[in-house]
């Protein structure tokens, strides 16, 4: 066969054939307690052509992260909190699951998104009146305002990633880990948080550093078997802020046999007590310590009705809403182990529908990370970090770098110069 032959584009798998194949390799990993740390290797025509720092983060909708800490009442900032929970997400309910690039130790991923929006208001008073009006998220002086985003792999066995999340101008910010924890029953996958992920940590620093964790629940990705995957969510996850002494408890509830997918949620915003968090049921709660209830479907319409008042109000429609695009640095300013740059070549394979090629740079990549990591194992060296303190320390809170810091500073500023580093990981 001729080079100009091989470099043809091959056949397009459509979605049943791949679904075919994805499941035929999944079945390997029946019984395994976690195949996310395995991390196994699928043939490039069963990826999505997106590493996957740039696909793991929960910005679909920036301006409802950015608006955080508007309200002057506890409960209205708790209201934002969710607002953002239910928002960041969009991409598993507009769009099709599917597997990313896995990630390489030390590759890294920046972006940020410029916001100039505003969020209607979200009344916390049972007589109706706003004592929480329109967020307008803006800076001092009129401009939009900025989220910036970095995330880098910390840890590869197991395979951890760090985020942070900032916008300076309405001082909200946000860290945690992302790491899952999967296993294929033999028709979904489950997907829950590792051991390293306690949630996202959301500070208001206008607001006395208040912090928010926020906890994932686990989920299902089904639909193996008829050729048509969805995520479905039945668990219960947690929102608390010791310092308003505030929490949520909500619901996802599970799907009857018979009546179709309604994705319902339901929950309860209450006083609690930080010494004794013991409550983990919605049911267990006081009903002189509600302060509101949350219900609805989480892939259309949520809201919340205020202690003592039958009125349910709005508190996001997520029926009109889209993820919004990202803004990165200009390709000549990214580094070598920065995500887009790192997988362009596996990238443009993969659109080009040249699978085997792309199938080919792809083991190239995995066999290079193993080798290095067998290189520092044999020299007796410990990796750390680029961008954060600690592969998966704090505990669940990862801390900026000085270099993190001022990578961060240059997103904001829009100069994206850093020094090219060696890269031990990627």
């Amino acid at each position: 066969m001729s080079s100009s032959t091989a470099d043809l584009p091959e056949k397009a798998p459509d979605e049943s054939s791949k679904l075919k194949t994805f499941l035929s390799i999944l079945r390997k990993f029946v019984g395994v307690s976690d195949i996310a740390s395995v991390r196994f290797s699928l043939p490039a025509q069963l990826l999505e052509p997106t590493p996957n720092l740039e696909y793991w983060n929960y910005l679909d909708r920036p301006e409802t992260f950015a608006s955080i800490g508007t309200s002057d009442e506890p409960l209205g900032r708790m209201l934002e909190v969710l607002r953002f929970w239910f928002t960041k997400d969009l991409k598993y309910i507009k769009g099709k699951p599917c597997k990313p690039y896995n990630s390489t130790l030390g590759e890294f991923f920046r972006c940020s998104w410029e916001i100039d929006s505003t969020l209607p208001g979200l009344p916390v008073a049972s007589q109706g009146a706003s004592t929480n009006g329109a967020s307008t998220v803006k800076d001092g002086n009129g401009n939009p305002a900025k989220v910036c985003f970095l995330t880098e792999q910390t840890s590869h066995h197991p395979p951890v990633s760090a985020f942070y999340i900032d916008c300076p101008e309405t001082g909200v910010s946000a860290r945690g880990f992302d790491q899952i924890s999967a296993k294929f029953t033999g028709t979904s996958i489950r997907v829950a948080p590792g051991q390293h992920n306690l949630g996202i940590f959301i500070n208001i620093s206008q607001r006395e550093d208040e912090e928010y964790q926020l906890t994932h629940p686990a989920a299902h990705l089904g639909g193996l078997l008829r050729g048509a995957l969805s995520i479905t969510v039945a668990d219960t996850c947690y929102i608390v802020c010791p310092k308003t002494g505030t929490k949520v408890i909500l619901q996802y509830l599970e799907e009857g046999w018979i009546s179709r997918a309604q994705n319902k949620v339901e929950g309860v915003i209450f006083r609690y007590d930080p010494s004794k968090d013991t409550i983990t049921r919605i049911k267990d709660v006081s009903e002189s310590d509600v302060l509101a209830k949350i219900s609805g479907s989480w892939h259309n319409q949520l809201y919340y009705t205020l202690a003592g008042s039958n009125e349910p109000q709005l508190l996001i429609d997520i029926a009109p809403l889209f993820p919004v695009a990202k803004s990165l640095p200009p390709d000549e300013n990214q580094l070598s182990n920065e995500s887009r740059k790192f997988w362009s070549g596996v990238t443009e394979a993969i659109l080009d529908k040249k699978y085997s090629q792309a199938t080919k740079l792809k083991v190239e990549i995995e066999d290079r990370q193993r080798q290095k990591a067998a290189e520092r194992q044999e020299k007796n060296e410990e990796w750390k970090p680029r961008f954060f303190t600690g592969a998966v320390t704090p505990l669940g809170k990862p801390a900026l770098s000085d270099e993190g810091i001022k990578a961060l500073e240059g997103l904001r500023a829009a100069q994206y110069q850093l020094e090219e580093s060696e890269i031990q990981g990627a």
